[in-house]
Parts: structure tokens; sequence; C-alpha cells
């Protein structure tokens, strides 16, 4: 998670500015879509305090409380970030937005919009990319939705959907402001409005249903399952790999639990050392394997009742 700091950091420091030349653009113009906009970036800047307060609580020790670690609380505050840009930044937007249709008022001094919204761009811009590149780095061989989808760290994709949603909106709160200046027509303003708190909702949806599989207990991905199966498959006296179960307790943290089958008639020491030999072997090929159990199971046949011939 510590490449993640970084882009919270830029991505918070530029939402906080941008934020504030918003807001002054809304006042003195009447703009419903700048004040959408201002609302959206004060809603990212906490976002960014809620992500950095989910890593740090996640880097916490273990307690006897919470034996293994903290981790999820990232993935916890992550679907907070997602809720607030869903009730607070979609719904205060639309809400403005309709209120402005209804009640439509004409725009003064727009080239302070213009100029607001094009310094919002360019810095929403430069943190775009920088969260981009930072995630580039951290997705290997997937493609970018397979990233999302498969990325057990939500603070780096979290970032990199709220900067797309805010480029996306000041594109539209550029593309109604100047319709209004345009036709004359106020109206397109507040339509801008509801675009970006749309805009804003979907964003949130998307980035709920990403964290919430991950908040309930995802499994490790697909590649790292087959590696931990082949390594027990080849450990001394096995016989058969029956399960492997794996859960992430956090973005670094990986518990596995594995049942095993030995051959029959191995004395328990053979399989005590067996067992430690596979624990460091996993560890080794997978660093973010942090606990590994493996339950030793006997053979069907020897555990089965005999057959019952009295009919």
């Amino acid at each position: 998670m510590a490449e993640s700091k970084p882009v919270i950091y830029a991505a918070m420091g530029g939402n906080l500015l941008i934020a504030i030349t918003k807001f002054v653009a809304a006042a003195f113009t009447g703009s419903s879509a700048m004040l959408s906009e201002g609302i959206h970036s004060v809603v990212d800047t906490g976002n960014q305090v809620l992500l950095l307060l989910g890593m740090k609580r996640a880097s916490r020790p273990p307690s006897e409380q919470f034996p293994f670690g903290h981790g999820k609380e990232v993935y916890f505050w992550s679907f907070v970030v997602a809720i607030l840009i869903f009730a607070v930044g979609a719904g205060v937007s639309i809400y403005e937005g309709i209120q402005h249709i209804l009640h439509p008022e004409p725009m003064t001094s727009p080239l302070v919009n213009y100029i607001v919204l094009g310094l919002g761009i360019l810095f929403e811009g430069a943190s775009w990319a920088f969260a981009l590149n930072a995630f580039r780095k951290t997705k290997g061989k997937w493609s970018y939705v397979q990233a999302v989808r498969r990325g057990k760290d939500p603070s780096m994709f979290v970032v990199v959907f709220e900067d797309s949603a805010a480029l996306l909106g000041l594109i539209v709160a550029l593309v109604g402001i100047w319709l209004s200046q345009a036709t004359g027509n106020p109206i397109f303003d507040g339509i801008a409005s509801v675009v970006i708190g749309f805009v804003l909702g979907g964003t949130a949806i998307w980035l709920a249903a990403e964290t919430k599989g991950l908040l309930i207990g995802e499994s490790a991905n697909r590649h790292v399952v087959e590696a931990i199966r082949q390594l027990a498959g080849q450990a001394d006296g096995v016989e058969a790999v029956n399960e492997v179960l794996t859960m992430h307790m956090g973005p670094d943290f990986i518990l596995v639990t594995l049942s095993i089958r030995f051959q029959r008639g191995l004395p328990a020491e053979r399989i005590e050392r067996a067992i430690a030999d596979l624990d460091r072997a996993i560890k080794a090929e997978e660093s973010m394997v942090k606990r590994v159990f493996v339950e030793a199971e006997a053979r069907a046949d020897v555990d089965a009742p005999p057959p019952n011939d009295s009919t």
C-alpha cells in the first residue's frame, strides 16, 4: 500500500485547491454546474483523507481481539468513500441541478467559469495521469478492467476512479456553461449539474461493487492459488491436495488453509516436518501469504465403517 500514498496526497492537494477556486467562481457567476463541481472536489478531498485514515489503521499490528491484524480497515474505508460519493456528491449535484432547472437564473461573468474549469482540467489531468501511471505499474499484464476486478488494494483504483469522474465532470460542466451562454438559456447549466450527479452516482456504484467482495472476504488471485496447490502437491509424503482455501485479510496479507491427504503409514514426525517445510516454501514463493494452516486428512477408506453383512 505504500505506493498508494503519494498518489493520494497528490490528489488530495489538487482537489482542495480546485474546490476553493470552484466555489469562488460559483459565487461570482451563480453557475449550478460550477457549484456541483465544487461539492464534487470537496467530497473527493474528504475521500482521500478517509483512504489515508484506512491505510493508517490497517497498518496496526495484530491484537488479541483481531489476531489477523486490521488489514481490512482499508476495504471498509474504501466502501465508505463509495457511499459518500453516492450520497453527498451525486445526491447534492442532482438536487442542485433540478432546482436550477425548475428555477433557472442567468449566469454572470461566465469567463470566470471558463478560467476555473480550464485550470481544473489542467490540475485534475495532472493528478489523473500521476494516478494512472502508478496504477499501470501495479496492474502487471492485466487489462485495466481486470486489474480493478482482481486488484486487492482499492486505495489505488479508487483514486483513478475519482480523478476520471472529476475530469468527466469538468468537461460536462464546461459544455453546460457554454450551451447556457450560447443559447441564452440557463437550463443547460442545471442539466449539466444533473449529469455530473449521475456520473458520480455511477462511479460510486462501481466502486461499491468492487470493494464489497474485498470487504466480505475475497480469495487470492487464481495464479496464487494454483502456485500454492502445486507446492502442496510436491511436498514430502503428500498423496493428494483436497482443498486450497485463501482469503485476503488486507491488500498484502493472504490467509491460506490447506486440506492435504498424506500417504498412509507416515510417522507423525515426518508429517510435522513436511508441514513446516511447506509453510516456509509457500511464504517464500508468495510474499503476501502470512499465515498457513494445514489440515491433514485421513483416507476415506480408512475411516469408513465396515460394511454391514447381516442382511
